[in-house]
């Protein structure tokens, strides 16, 4: 017991001077062993030694080498860091301009005070692109942004189109609101006291507005100049104002599984056997061989013809073992309006998308996924903006002959306009179609019955989609003017042709081609003397 106690006591002691040996030891071999430093000593030769010239030479070359070898690794390293922190200097710009939490945008209540300052601090670099202080160049003449004009009463617009005028008045709410709040803001603007002058200052009132310019920037904002009546003849006010965007922020992000998704393409007709043959061309290859979920009703008035209608639709069946389709006939007068809505409500399966649609309409398979991915029930429905084919006759007169209906179908303003003033051609779901009212039976023929459901769907609370497609096309048939008409109503006809029949520059040609052949033959009979 007493050894095992004293074994106990010498325990610690022990392992002390087993400690302080071991420190002993290391203290020894750093000695030893640590190489010599740059600042000691080299080993030289003697002077006299018949060696010396050679091993002064030899180490000199030695540490001069040394050195160079450092210096292009320290090179190396500092063009790797600059590299590196150039690639680190462009991510985050890139950051600051395509994402607002790199700035710190947000609403945190906690810190309003750092929110906002860095809100202002992203609106003045809005302000700093933009082309508001200074121009910025540009690599052509088609890269420059026009403004368009404006007055009190009228704009003044390059990008017409063919529903809108070279000059018209705002006629869209949103722009008119526009317009009327940027006025506003400047007249107040113009009456904010300075502090300085003490005459009496001048009144403005929206009436000393001259005209102003404007143009938007999509990834900046719009700019503003506009100009008012001076205190004095010859003397103006211009204020520049500019209206920033805000970075791009993520709304939404989600899976969309379009798989089981049906469209119904719902067709009226009546007559034109011919034009109902090509259709079904189009819907056999893009319909059902590419696309493969959907199924076509067939809304047919009247007998004439009917019988040759069903059996194109039947080989069709046939040939392409298709069995998604339903023949409805109507013992009555044509109405688009009535064999559409009688075409969604025939329907007794579920939920499912309704494609209206003519005879004389071309549709691809990218069209169809457009036509679902741009509908949602209870709060999406899809009006596209259709390219609408000239006359091939006209457009391909100079040819040997026509190309095939497919090499035609190209959007160039050669070939065709967008009808942005046509709204025939709609996706929406059964559902949101039956909750809305459905089309005003009351009107008769063609045409005003798609203006009138279009006009629901803006007064409703659904998101109306409008957007030119790539895959949507209306191929040219000639229009009949009937003598029947007024001549207000046949002048009007008659210009409506002259739209669809070929562009401005191809009427033109039509218009001076006897002077042009004139000059060809003038040009033969020189050549020839020559």
């Amino acid at each position: 017991m007493m050894l095992r106690r004293g074994f106990i006591l010498f325990l610690p002691r022990l392992v002390g001077l087993l400690v302080v040996a071991c420190c002993s030891v290391s203290i020894v071999y750093m000695l030893a062993c640590t190489p010599k430093g740059d600042n000691q000593q080299l080993a030289l030769p003697r002077v006299h030694s018949p060696t010396a010239k050679e091993g002064y030479e030899a180490i000199l070359q030695e540490r001069e080498e040394q050195h160079r070898n450092y210096i292009i690794s320290l090179k190396k390293q500092i063009a790797q860091l600059k590299a590196e922190l150039q690639g680190r200097t462009e991510q985050l710009k890139n950051m600051q301009n395509h994402y607002p939490d790199s700035l710190d945008i947000r609403l945190d209540h906690s810190k309003p005070e750092k929110a906002q300052a860095n809100l202002l601090a992203f609106l003045r670099s809005q302000v700093d692109k933009a082309e508001v202080h200074s121009g910025v160049k540009l690599s052509t003449e088609y890269a420059a942004v026009p403004f368009e004009s404006f007055t009190l009463q009228k704009v003044y617009q390059l990008e017409t189109g063919l529903t809108r005028h070279p000059e018209e008045k705002p006629v869209r709410k949103d722009k008119r609101d526009e317009l009327i709040e940027v006025i506003e803001l400047a007249v107040g603007s113009l009456n904010k006291p300075d502090g300085v002058s003490k005459a009496k200052p001048h009144v403005y009132t929206a009436s000393d507005f001259v005209e102003g310019i404007y143009r938007t920037e999509k990834n900046k904002g719009t700019l503003y100049e506009l100009t008012f009546k001076g205190d004095a003849k010859h003397q103006f006010k211009k204020i520049v104002l500019f209206r920033p965007f805000g970075p791009v922020m993520k709304v939404k992000n989600e899976n969309v599984n379009m798989a089981d998704t049906l469209i119904n393409v719902i067709v009226p007709l009546a007559k034109r056997a011919s034009k109902f043959r090509q259709f079904m061309q189009n819907f056999r290859e893009m319909g059902i061989q590419q696309d493969g979920r959907i199924h076509l009703t067939v809304v047919y008035f009247g007998k004439e013809q009917m019988n040759e209608v069903k059996s194109i639709l039947e080989n069709t069946s046939k040939s392409a073992n298709f069995k998604n389709f339903t023949f409805i006939q109507l013992n009555e007068e044509f109405s688009r309006g009535k064999g559409l809505d009688v075409g969604a409500r025939f329907w007794k399966g579920n939920n499912v998308v309704l494609f209206f649609c003519d005879v004389d309409i071309y549709f691809t398979a990218e069209f169809l996924n457009s036509c679902r991915l741009n509908t949602e029930p209870g709060k999406k429905v899809f009006y596209p903006v259709l390219f609408s084919q000239y006359n091939p006759s006209i457009i391909y007169g100079h040819r040997d002959s026509i190309p095939s209906l497919e090499q035609q179908l190209i959007i160039k303003k050669e070939t065709g306009f967008w009808r942005d003033f046509g709204f025939g051609m709609t996706c929406q779901y059964r559902s949101d179609f039956i909750n809305i009212g459905g089309f005003d039976l009351d009107i008769k023929g063609w045409g005003g019955e798609d203006v009138h459901l279009y006009r629901k769907y803006l007064h409703s609370n659904l998101m109306v989609i409008r957007t030119p497609v790539r895959g949507l096309f209306h191929l040219w048939h000639e229009k009949q003017c009937l003598d029947e008409l007024t001549p207000e109503q046949y002048k009007m006809c008659m210009q409506s042709k002259a739209m669809n029949e070929a562009s401005h520059g191809q009427l033109g040609m039509l218009i001076f081609k006897q002077e042009i052949e004139t000059h060809l033959h003038r040009q033969k009979l020189s050549s020839k003397k020559t």
